[in-house]
């Protein structure tokens, strides 16, 4: 029987998915059906043929004669086994989508339900099997199966069959026709599958970070050989280089700390010593040549921003030039809003440059001075006190050196743009002469009080230099009393010997001798317990110093009354840092042992929790005094 060229299959909403659309099912009945079930339409006209063509899927093109719209119906009617074939009908669009579970982890299973009686599972392969290879087929006895297939994707392709209706072949009968509904399945097999594999990217993704791992990770060192003569030798030649120097030390340091030394070879580890020592030279060599290109640098950097500031004032000049009345009046509002813009931002580039240049010279400036004011130390001061207040003022000092550089930049900035800058009105002049009158007050004042400063910094030091004198002083006198005191101990023991072996006429006239000399030696001492008393008058020793340090004790009375248990060190400038950051742990402590009869430091704790804390013992002191 010959076909017509002008079939083509019905369209349907789905067909974009693959292979779902164009499920064929006219072969799937084992048996043909039965003359009886075909309808035959001899006899009528052609738009009734076309209608029940179009019933059975089969559309003809318009152009189809009738003699071949009558072989399509014979071959419908007749069920032959050519290859038209009645599509499974696509579900109707007003219809509500099915409604589905959610999709377990690695579902490959897929219930069907909705088949017909008469179904197998022949049936079934052939209505699933174009959406992907299946593994198993578990059908019920009733109208529905469960289909497991090999690859998670052709789940999805299967459930775009659900909703359509199957027939088997021509056949009326209900056994022969149903609806499907395709839905996800839980199946053991699809989880321990789908587990399997998460823990294979598990130990993939373990392994891959662990390489990464061991990629990122620096490389150990090599491991450094033991001690022998062989290897003494090679050492001291690496040693000598100076390329391999710094692993030579690291071997030689390594041999020493694990004890390789020993009489034998000691004289080895010395010259091996020796040599590390002489590359002491090469370095200050290299350091001093590096400082020496730094500050190459730095001049060939300052002599560069001075040239980029030379061209920004050639700049600045231009436009205040451009801004004269002139040549103002020539240009338009758009030229004169653009000319404005750029002066402007050429001024604040200009002065942003200006300042790093003057902090960079400010910074060699205050590096001079500071080398100008440290002189070599004469001697250590023993009182700390005195050590701290010098500190102070020469912090003091440093800070009122910087604000007068500040003061001295500012007006040099003022002078420049009150020299390069466009003529301004005459009031902007008086207020600027206004300020520049202040500044240079201003500058007198801290000029004279910086000099007071100096002034008092160097009679303090005179003063600890006096102090200092007097002390040397006083332990000279004391250790001569001493001398004399011992001297008169052995006089006194040998004339007592005298006395006893003497006669009893003879001892009135040396008792009256040994009279006179101890009146004489007693008149000496009580002299030089004055002279040793005069200067403690002079300048008497308080523990406490200044209001301050005055101040000071009562918080730290305070503090430690309320903890009587007392308190460490640390805890007790955490607390007084809260008041005043500038107080130092050190000054603390000096100050707590400055005063023994109000404070008193304990150990508390055993072995390893040993802490050291100022306990607050002042009602008990009181007493003592």
């Amino acid at each position: 029987m010959q076909s017509s060229p002008n079939v083509r299959a019905p369209a349907s909403p789905n067909d974009s998915a693959p292979d779902s659309p164009s499920i064929l099912l006219s072969n799937v009945s084992p048996v043909p059906p039965s003359p009886r079930k075909s309808v035959r339409l001899a006899s009528r006209d052609a738009g009734s043929v076309r209608t029940y063509l179009a019933a059975r899927g089969v559309v003809p093109g318009p152009d189809a004669t009738s003699l071949q719209l009558q072989s399509l119906f014979d071959q419908l009617s007749a069920g032959s086994t050519s290859p038209l074939r009645d599509p499974v009908p696509p579900p109707r669009k007003h219809l509500p989508p099915p409604a589905i579970r959610d999709r377990p982890p690695g579902c490959k299973t897929v219930f069907v339900g909705g088949l017909p009686e008469n179904s197998t599972e022949q049936t079934v392969e052939d209505v699933f099997g174009p959406c992907g290879p299946i593994i198993a087929i578990r059908k019920s006895k009733k109208n529905f199966c469960h289909i497991r297939f090999a690859e998670e994707y052709t789940v999805d392709k299967a459930l775009y069959l659900s909703g359509y209706r199957i027939r088997l072949g021509s056949s009326t009968d209900k056994k022969d026709s149903g609806r499907l509904h395709v839905d996800f399945a839980q199946a053991r097999d699809d989880l321990y599958e789908w587990e399997c594999f998460q823990r294979m990217l598990a130990r993939e993704e373990r392994h891959r970070r662990k390489v990464e791992e061991d990629r990122m990770r620096p490389p150990s060192p090599p491991p450094i050989v033991h001690y022998s003569d062989h290897e003494c030798s090679l050492l001291g030649d690496k040693i000598k280089d100076d390329v391999g120097f710094a692993e030579a030390v690291q071997v030689l340091v390594t041999w020493l700390e694990r004890g390789e030394v020993n009489r034998r070879n000691a004289n080895n580890f010395y010259s091996m010593i020796q040599l590390s020592n002489s590359h002491i030279r090469r370095l200050m060599s290299e350091k001093a040549q590096h400082e020496k290109e730094m500050e190459e640098a730095k001049d060939k950097f300052k002599s560069a921003l001075a040239g980029i500031l030379g061209q920004f004032e050639q700049i600045v000049s231009v436009f205040q030039a451009a801004s004269k009345q002139k040549a103002w009046d020539h240009f338009t509002k758009a030229q004169r809003k653009n000319l404005d813009v750029w002066r402007k931002q050429v001024q604040e580039i200009r002065n942003m440059h200006n300042e790093l240049l003057m902090g960079i010279r400010r910074e060699e400036e205050m590096e001079m001075s500071d080398d100008d004011m440290e002189d070599p130390p004469s001697s250590k001061l023993s009182e700390d006190s005195a050590v701290s207040q010098a500190e102070a003022l020469k912090e003091e000092n440093d800070s009122l050196r910087c604000q007068l550089d500040a003061y001295r930049n500012e007006v040099e900035l003022l002078k420049q743009e009150q020299n390069k800058n466009q003529p301004q009105r005459s009031e902007e002049e008086s207020t600027h002469s206004q300020q520049l009158s202040f500044l240079q007050q201003a500058l007198q004042g801290m000029q004279t009080q910086l000099l007071k400063m100096r002034e008092e910094l160097k009679q303090r030091e005179s003063d600890l230099e006096k102090s200092l004198d007097d002390k040397h002083q006083l332990k000279k006198e004391v250790q001569t009393l001493k001398d004399g005191l011992q001297n008169l101990k052995s006089l006194k023991n040998t004339e007592g010997m005298q006395l006893e072996t003497s006669l009893a006429d003879e001892r009135g006239p040396e008792e009256n001798a040994d009279q006179t000399s101890e009146a004489a030696v007693a008149s000496t001492v009580v002299s030089c317990s004055q002279e040793k008393e005069a200067p403690t008058e002079r300048s008497p020793q308080s523990p406490v110093q200044s209001e301050r340090e005055a101040l000071l004790v009562g918080i730290i009375c305070t503090f430690l009354h309320v903890h009587p248990f007392g308190a460490s060190l640390e805890y007790i400038c955490s607390y007084l840092q809260r008041l005043d950051s500038k107080i130092s742990s050190s000054e603390v402590e000096l100050l707590l042992s400055r005063l023994p009869c109000t404070f008193r430091q304990d150990l508390t704790g055993v072995g390893a929790s040993l802490e050291k804390r100022w306990n607050f013992c002042g009602f008990r002191g009181i007493s003592s005094l």
